[in-house]
């Protein structure tokens, strides 16, 4: 179990990340099993942000400390991908400008392209492998494309103040590096995947395309493994459930947002959380905590 004081010397390690005052709001009666697996993580704990709301009518479903700023890890990806989107409206041919990797780009953990032999490939096949794998070599060589300052300007002009893409991707942070790949909050992350989910980033081609790109996400472990869908293929409804959805992983790290959509109904959701990883029964009860959430979820929109 993850102590109270652990999980204090490790938040105590960024001064980004900023803890809540409150443990959020009580949740609707359907929701109260996942509200009380988060509250009991972080009576161990855990440093927790979540945030659920109906996609028909914006209605907040549950919620816990979800202004507080988190790490995200792979998250703040959809940030490039809604950059790199962006430049690729109506008649342009820039999705198909090959790229080209370099030793600078080097990085290793989540993807396949460090595993291939092709040097070279076309930018949107890039982000589609972000998308599928949350590939680490093409978030860099993306990255180096169009520049973090431009995925910055983009953050900006959505409107998002606690949300943000901080750096490339390291294998190893130092003490000049920024101490997170992303922060974000559960009420800003959720807003970005409704609007997504609705046309509204950017613009309605720019927001399908990014679906497009999300919909092939291979990782259903946290919060999506209480929805029963192959992780491989699940871009079509499957007994009625769609899901798009991104995660995060990193040490200390689970985090996932996304959209689901059901029979009765559709949400955004979001759930992050900080803990001390000092041991694998710690790592699985975040993760149980995380699933309860999203068997939450799916009794709602089934």
């Amino acid at each position: 179990m993850v102590t109270p004081s652990q999980g204090s010397e490790r938040r105590a390690r960024h001064s980004n990340v900023h803890r809540g005052k409150h443990r959020g709001v009580e949740p609707a009666e359907s929701f109260a099993r996942g509200f009380q697996a988060l509250s009991d993580l972080a009576l161990a704990g855990v440093q927790v942000t979540a945030r659920a709301t109906d996609l028909a009518t914006g209605k907040e479903l549950f919620s816990v400390d979800d202004h507080v700023v988190m790490p995200t890890a792979s998250i703040g990806k959809v940030l490039l991908l809604v950059e790199v989107a962006s430049r690729l409206t109506g008649t342009s041919a820039e999705s198909f400008t090959v790229l080209d990797r370099a030793p600078r780009d080097a990085v290793g953990d989540s993807g396949i392209w460090q595993h291939l032999q092709s040097p070279s490939l076309p930018l949107a096949d890039l982000a589609a492998m972000i998308g599928a794998t949350s590939d680490n070599l093409a978030t860099n060589v993306l990255l180096r494309h169009v520049g973090l300052e431009a995925v910055r300007a983009r953050t900006e002009a959505l409107g998002l103040t606690r949300t943000a893409l901080l750096d490339l991707v390291r294998d190893h942070r130092g003490p000049d590096d920024a101490p997170q790949l992303s922060i974000g909050s559960a009420k800003e992350l959720t807003w970005l995947f409704a609007s997504l989910a609705r046309g509204e980033i950017v613009s309605p081609e720019v927001s399908q395309r990014v679906i497009g790109w999300l919909s092939l996400n291979s990782d259903l472990s946290m919060v999506a493994s209480a929805f029963g869908l192959d992780p491989l293929a699940h871009r079509t409804p499957d007994h009625g459930v769609l899901l798009v959805n991104k995660t995060g992983t990193d040490g200390g790290v689970r985090s996932e947002v996304g959209v689901l959509r059901g029979p009765r109904a559709s949400v955004s959701y979001a759930v992050s959380t900080y803990f001390a990883d000092t041991g694998l029964s710690s790592r699985l009860a975040v993760l149980d905590g995380m699933r309860a959430v999203g068997m939450d979820l799916l009794e709602y929109v089934h």
